[in-house]
């Protein structure tokens, strides 16, 4: 774990929560009632009616069907929600593994209706960017040095989610292994990792489910005539090292007028070079 020293990141001895311990060993956590009822109340009623007045957003080229899922900048959106991502509960479980001035890098809410699943990347074994620490084959990481965390997602629910809604589902462990999910197994229900099987976050309202950015998960698959949907506030925190992706870099940038021009009129790697990324991982 770290802390902000004066001005660098330092080892840190203060003791820290039991599910920042299981975040850092695991790789997941989940945190019962952060919310209470009045506050998933708020936050669910501001973010069902930002759902109904705003179009969807267009990132990613998905299907229409997929895009209505998603609201973006949600921050920008609902008071309650940036109320919920500055919440001291869940800044107590991640700052001892991000450091004391860690940031929202995205911050996207999920409306899954029942019995439409979807086709979002999200349904396969994933990792959140990364692996951070790519290891070779053969390699394993030390079990005596703590793995870095750079980047972690926490789902924040508005509404119970059960083994029938399809929950997030992560294998523990597996951010450790310093690789993606395998190749041919995206969609295997059966995956383990070093033996360990799928852990679901099965949750109430007003829970959440911490996940480290390099950690193999996915949405679990949905029982048909008994998925009631999934309904939560997503967002992901990075050191403060890692850049924000609550815009697109096409909406925010550090260029001026003629330089985007100028990288616009070059290949995609002039564009990329000077910060004008596709949507991807957090922003995507």
């Amino acid at each position: 774990m770290i802390r902000r020293g004066m001005p660098y990141l330092e080892y840190r001895t203060e003791p820290a929560s039991p599910e920042t311990g299981q975040l850092e060993r695991e790789g997941y956590a989940i945190l019962r009632g952060l919310l209470s009822p009045d506050e998933v109340a708020e936050l669910r009623d501001e973010i069902g009616a930002i759902f109904e007045r705003d179009p969807p957003d267009e990132r990613g080229n998905r299907p229409f069907e997929d895009a209505q899922m998603f609201r973006y900048a949600m921050l920008n959106r609902s008071p309650a929600a940036q109320r919920a991502v500055a919440n001291p509960k869940l800044l107590a479980v991640i700052e001892p593994l991000l450091g004391e001035d860690c940031h929202v890098i995205a911050n996207t809410a999920w409306r899954n209706p029942a019995g439409q699943p979807g086709s979002h990347g999200g349904q396969n074994w994933h990792v959140d960017a990364g692996p951070h620490i790519p290891l070779p084959d053969g390699a394993a990481w030390p079990a005596d040095i703590p793995h870095p965390v750079f980047a972690v997602g926490v789902h924040v629910y508005l509404q119970d989610c059960t083994l029938e809604d399809g929950p997030t589902g992560v294998l523990p462990g597996s951010h450790l292994s310093g690789k993606p999910p395998p190749r041919g197994r995206h969609l295997d229900d059966t995956l383990t990792y070093e033996g360990r099987e799928v852990v679901p976050f099965v949750v109430e309202a007003g829970d959440a489910g911490f996940f480290v950015s390099d950690v193999w998960h996915r949405r679990m698959p949905t029982t048909p005539g008994a998925d009631a949907g999934r309904f939560f506030l997503q967002v992901h925190y990075g050191r403060r090292d890692i850049a924000q992706r609550i815009l697109t870099t096409a909406h925010t940038n550090h260029l001026s007028p003629e330089a985007v021009a100028r990288a616009e009129a070059g290949s995609e790697r002039d564009r990329r070079v000077v910060g004008l990324h596709t949507p991807f991982f957090y922003d995507g």
